[in-house]
């Protein structure tokens, strides 16, 4: 069933008059006429009661236009909608990060984008790097900010900061009155880490590698916080970015003087892929606001 001919059948019903409603639809009497005998040939009843030069929406007609309203009411609202989140400054943007970048980071962003664009709304999800990527490659998210990744071809990825990571230790332990510390020099204690598959276990991994270290892997974690939580119950060392969740009265942190340890965070979009003006400003504002 063609659209156009819903919305000539519309506009006939509410005038009840042929020529009147092909002056409205600037269209000729002729092509009006064929497209409602056409669409009561695909219903297979009449609409109109026809009696000389007068039509008169018949009783299938009124049954059928209460569903046409409704249809065309929802289509035009989803339009406006969509007008709507493709506003530049109006619209809405989905939005993924890492949890360590929840309790300041973020926040600082947004607070600062929406001195500019207070009009602009966000939907925010925050999860690991794997999980944000299928849901950046589905759609769910505009943009995230994760991580460095290994090469995805549909995915462009670029660096914004990097974040230093440092050893945390219960408060009480013996190299907690230490600035900095070698890895070599607690390596053999209990470790507490991210579980598999998590960035920030990727990197923890590759540092004791290049160190020629093997980490005693005591407890792993899926969130930052419960490895701070496990550390200051003195269950062991971890290495962390600074953050929230290490702003502890039980735990120390420090600086680690025998390899360069760091983070590198950056924003992941989809190659190619349509992104509305609203995403596009956001985009553009957390680049410009990591190059200054």
């Amino acid at each position: 069933m063609e659209w156009q001919r819903l919305e000539y059948f519309q506009t006939m019903a509410k005038v009840q008059h042929m020529t009147r409603a092909a002056e409205i639809l600037s269209i000729s009497q002729p092509a009006l006429s064929r497209s409602i005998a056409g669409l009561e040939e695909e219903i297979g009843v009449p609409l109109f009661d026809r009696q000389g030069r007068s039509i008169v929406l018949n009783r299938y007609g009124q049954m059928f236009l209460l569903r046409v309203n409704r249809i065309i009411k929802e289509m035009n609202d989803g339009l406006e909608d969509i007008q709507q989140l493709i506003n530049p400054e109006q619209g809405e943007v989905s939005l993924g990060f890492l949890h360590t970048l929840g309790t300041s980071t973020v926040p600082n962003i947004i607070r600062a984008f929406h001195k500019q664009f207070p009009h602009i709304t966000f939907q925010f999800k925050q999860n690991h790097t794997h999980t944000q990527l299928q849901q950046l490659k589905s759609g769910e998210l505009d943009l995230c900010l994760l991580a460095s990744m290994e090469d995805e071809n549909q995915i462009e990825w670029t660096e914004l900061w990097r974040d230093e990571l440092y050893i945390i230790i219960q408060n009480n332990h013996p190299l907690a009155n230490q600035k900095s510390i070698s890895l070599k020099e607690i390596a053999n204690e209990s470790f507490i880490s991210m579980k598999k598959g998590y960035a920030l276990r990727k990197t923890t991994d590759e540092i004791f590698e290049n160190l020629g270290l093997t980490p005693n892997v005591a407890f792993e974690g899926d969130e930052v916080a419960t490895v701070a939580g496990f550390v200051a119950a003195g269950l062991g060392f971890s290495i962390l970015p600074d953050g929230g969740e290490i702003h502890s009265n039980k735990i120390a942190k420090l600086h680690i003087n025998d390899a360069k340890c760091e983070r590198t965070i950056g924003m992941a979009v989809v190659k190619n892929r349509y992104l509305s003006p609203a995403a596009k400003q956001f985009q553009q504002f957390v680049l410009d606001y990591f190059s200054r």
